[in-house]
Order: structure tokens, then C-alpha cells, then sequence
């Protein structure tokens, strides 16, 4: 009876397993073109497919990653996005991509993470120092000084953030392993969230005094209003 109840409870235990591993499955067709219209489409990974005789080429073409973005705004940085909102044709393929500008002399792409994507980050233009930041406890730093031509990977869900730190225009593209990454910018979730998190919460959390985390909250609370 113990034998049987043992390998009963193996059993259990490897199904559990398997379930815990499981990932998304592959997609069963060649394409899955995004549509908004739900009459005739079929729901595949949160899009509705366009019928595949009516997908033309123009579902996978973006153009203009060629034009800068506009840095004249408070961290002095753009990003142009390139995922499935722009290209219907990324749907089902796990993959997008962005170009992001940064302004002379401090140009920054916040610390944020992407909880759906591991980034992949190429500098075509200037100096970059970038970084990613490990979970709990460690709370590593890793760090580096970037080059055109050079790479860096950020994993998923990692904190991280791009830094301009020439004189000059810096240019980087960035490949995401998902067609939808999301992105959670760490100062504007804490300090800009609607309705705003109990200054208390933030005051104890971030050891700051209150007035302190009032004045953020309003300077982020607008920001994102």
C-alpha cells in the first residue's frame, strides 16, 4: 500500500512539475495579424487575427525609425516604439523593437523594467553608460560604458536605465522578446500612480520625510496626467 501511495504521490509530483515549467505554445500558423475588428476574427495571445488571404505586407512595415525623437521634454530622452500596436503583423511572433534618443549631457532613459520581455541593446550613436539591477537581496549592480557598435542585454523583469554621458546625440535600438514588453517606469509607478499611494507607505518605504514625498507625488501625479 506505501509503494502505491508513493508512486501515486511521484506521479502528482512530476505533473506538477511539468505544469510549473509550461510556456506559451508556439504558434500553428505562419501569421496572426492584429485587428481591432471582432466580426470576423479569430482571438489568438490577446489580438483578433485578420483572415490570412486578406494580410497584405503593409501589416508588417513601420516606417520612419530613421527620424529622431523629439528630447525636449524632463529626462531628455524618446522612445519610438515598434510592437504590435504599430505593427499588426507581430502578433504571435514574441518580438519587438524601439528606437530610443538621447539628449546631450545627461540624457536619460529612466530605471524601469519590462515584465514581459528580456532586452537586447545596440548604440549606434554616442556614449552610453547603462545598467540592470538584480532582485532581492542582492540587489546587484551590473554597469557598463557603451560604444556604437556595442551591446548589452537586460533581463527580463530587471530594473534598468540608459544614461547619456557625451556631448553629443546618442542613438540606441533595442530588440524586446515580446511583442508587447510593457514597460513600468519605477519613479512614475511609485510617485505618479492614480489614486497616489498613502504618503505614509512612501515616506516609511523610501526613508524620506512626507513633505518631500507630497512634493513628488504632485510633480509626478501631473506628469502622468
Amino acid at each position: 500500500m506505501k509503494g502505491v501511495q508513493f508512486l501515486v504521490a511521484f506521479v502528482l509530483l512530476a505533473l506538477a512539475s511539468k505544469l510549473v515549467s509550461a510556456s506559451d505554445p508556439g504558434p500553428l500558423q505562419d501569421f496572426c495579424v492584429a485587428i481591432n475588428d471582432t466580426k470576423d476574427g479569430v482571438f489568438v495571445n490577446g489580438k483578433f487575427c485578420k483572415d490570412p488571404k486578406l494580410a497584405t505586407a503593409k501589416d508588417f512595415f513601420l516606417p520612419g525609425l530613421n527620424i529622431p525623437g523629439n528630447t525636449s521634454n524632463q529626462v531628455g530622452s524618446m522612445v519610438t516604439l515598434a510592437n504590435v500596436q504599430q505593427i499588426p503583423g507581430l502578433n504571435t511572433l514574441g518580438i519587438s523593437l524601439v528606437r530610443i534618443d538621447y539628449a546631450p549631457y545627461g540624457g536619460l532613459n529612466p530605471p524601469h523594467t519590462h515584465p514581459r520581455a528580456t532586452e537586447i541593446l545596440v548604440v549606434v550613436e554616442g556614449t552610453l553608460s547603462v545598467g540592470f539591477v538584480t532582485s532581492n537581496t542582492d540587489n546587484r549592480l551590473f554597469t557598463k560604458v557603451l560604444y556604437p557598435g556595442d551591446v548589452f542585454v537586460f533581463p527580463e523583469g530587471m530594473i534598468h536605465f540608459q544614461f547619456n554621458i557625451g556631448s553629443t546625440n546618442a542613438v540606441a535600438f533595442a530588440a524586446l522578446s515580446s511583442q508587447n514588453p510593457g514597460v513600468i517606469t519605477i519613479a512614475n509607478a511609485v510617485f505618479g500612480s492614480d489614486p497616489a499611494i498613502n504618503p505614509d507607505v512612501l515616506a516609511k518605504a523610501f526613508q524620506l520625510d512626507q513633505n518631500i514625498v507630497k512634493q513628488l507625488q504632485s510633480r509626478f501625479w501631473w506628469d502622468n496626467n
